[in-house]
């Protein structure tokens, strides 16, 4: 074990019954599962031993897998023998199985990717090169069936395009459709674990920097166009709206309203404290109370915010959890060059009467950061995530949005530019994310702000789990105001 790399190490580690692992090319995927199969297949029944059946879609690939068990199992000593080729009669055409049988009776055995290859078969599963095969969905589903006797499923596999079955089953593992584990390791990931040391290892080279990143541009290089693919887990084919028309509008109800609040002067940020807060309350009781005092006491509530000042919106969106797990967003509200204490304003109206208030995410980069740091001093940490938007949170987090969407589990108000936001989210390199630069819409400057404040709203009731109730203690009538006076 001491040759395997970390991230090979945790994919052997990791016992679950099945399990994915989207990667770059070359970097000792199958050969470290190898390792894990010849371990496996040196036991006894009783120490849980069991065979191992790996399939691909190349002839040479099954032959390399079954080589490399045998080779470590040289390497641990254990007691097997030498790779065998099989050749099966078939009615069409003879069929070649390559396998090294062990001392204990069990075997590891390389075939081909049919799906019938795996009938009567008891054992542990390797499908490789996944998103090559023929037919992926059957042949995992006659994979799976060998779990239910105690073994277990790995898929293994480099991207081949955005619409093929691997990268479906990918999203769906995001999306929490499907209870498999993921792992994901793209180049420089490898890189950064010690691939390039552990290749001069192997080949006798003495190591250095410089060397390691000269490798790397070169591999870069010679993959071309296809490098995002091939080497950084990006499927092809990216670029297209990421939610359809029809799937967003069949999620939308025209009674939830969407509030917006301007400034009602162009020097309303020069207004004395108390007389713009006077202001904004008064806003805050005639368009919030109404709507706040509606909510449902017995349910859960939480709430998600993504941050603009004078270019792109603030939208905040409170989000009900319902009893029978479905959610309803009652409504948006929408803030255009809104000065920072105003945003505060609101966003404590609201939140302090949020029934049964469960926990927020907001939009921490750049000056959200103050309005996330407000957040989480009135509310708490353990109730508050401060969020930095990022690829890695996109790829991972918008998923299980567009899964609430397909579910029909998540009700959302229509209008004209919450649909365009959320159709505004596109395929960028394999990730769901805003564009980068804002676009303008009928109401003015927009930047997916809605989508992304929904998607935030959802974060926060999948991540944040508090036992405690969080209760708003008022300080009293007019304590608010004496307390803004001199501020």
């Amino acid at each position: 074990m001491a040759r395997l790399l970390p991230y090979q190490k945790e994919w052997i580690e990791d016992k679950s019954p099945v399990k994915f692992w989207e990667k770059s090319r070359r970097i000792g995927a199958s050969w470290a599962d190898a390792a894990d199969s010849a371990l496996v297949a040196a036991l006894s029944k009783e120490e849980g031993g069991m065979s191992t059946y790996y399939l691909s879609y190349n002839k040479d690939m099954t032959k390399q897998y079954v080589a490399d068990t045998a080779d470590w199992a040289k390497k641990y000593n254990l007691v097997a023998g030498e790779v065998e080729e099989i050749v099966l009669a078939d009615a069409e055409r003879d069929v070649t199985i390559y396998q090294v049988r062990f001392a204990s009776g069990f075997v590891v055995q390389g075939l081909s990717s049919n799906p019938s290859n795996l009938r009567s078969k008891q054992g542990r599963v390797r499908i490789d090169e996944a998103a090559f095969v023929e037919d992926l969905g059957e042949l995992l589903k006659a994979a799976l069936a060998l779990t239910m006797w105690g073994g277990d499923v790995a898929v293994i596999s480099t991207h081949n395009g955005e619409e093929s079955e691997f990268n479906q089953y990918i999203q769906d593992i995001r999306a929490g459709k499907l209870d498999y584990t993921l792992h994901r390791t793209d180049f420089d990931e490898a890189l950064h674990a010690g691939l390039f040391k552990a290749i001069c290892g192997v080949k006798g080279d003495a190591w250095e920097q410089a060397a390691e990143s000269a490798w790397r541009e070169k591999t870069i290089a010679r993959y071309g166009d296809g490098a995002s693919e091939e080497l950084f887990c990006v499927p092809s084919k990216s670029g297209g709206a990421w939610l359809t028309r029809n799937l967003i509008e069949s999620c939308m109800s025209p009674e939830l309203p969407v509030i917006t609040w301007e400034p009602p002067a162009v020097d309303f940020v020069d207004w004395p404290l108390d007389i713009a807060h006077s202001e904004v309350e008064d806003w805050c009781e005639a368009e919030l109370a109404p709507l706040l005092m509606r909510l449902s006491q017995g349910c859960r509530h939480y709430f998600g915010e993504d941050f603009g000042r004078t270019g792109d919106l603030s939208v905040f969106t409170p989000l009900i959890e319902n009893d029978d797990l479905s959610l309803v967003t009652p409504f948006l509200v929408e803030l255009r060059n809104a000065p920072f204490r105003t945003q505060e304003q609101i966003l404590a109206y609201m939140v302090d009467r949020l029934p049964n208030f469960s926990g927020g995410a907001l939009d921490a980069r750049g000056n959200g950061q103050s309005l996330a740091e407000f957040a989480r001093q009135r509310y708490g940490a353990d109730f508050i995530a401060e969020v930095m938007l990022s690829q890695t949170w996109y790829r991972e987090q918008m998923p299980p949005l567009k899964a609430q969407f397909e579910d029909r589990t998540l009700l959302i108000p229509k209008t004209s530019a919450v649909l365009e936001d959320l159709r505004g989210i596109k395929m960028q390199k394999g990730i769901p994310k805003p564009p980068e630069s804002s676009t303008k819409g009928k109401d003015g400057q927009r930047h997916c702000d809605s989508a992304v404040s929904i998607a935030l709203a959802l974060f926060a009731r999948n991540t944040i789990e508090v036992d405690v109730e969080w209760r708003f203690a008022t300080a009293g009538g007019g304590a608010a105001r004496r307390m803004m006076t001199s501020f």
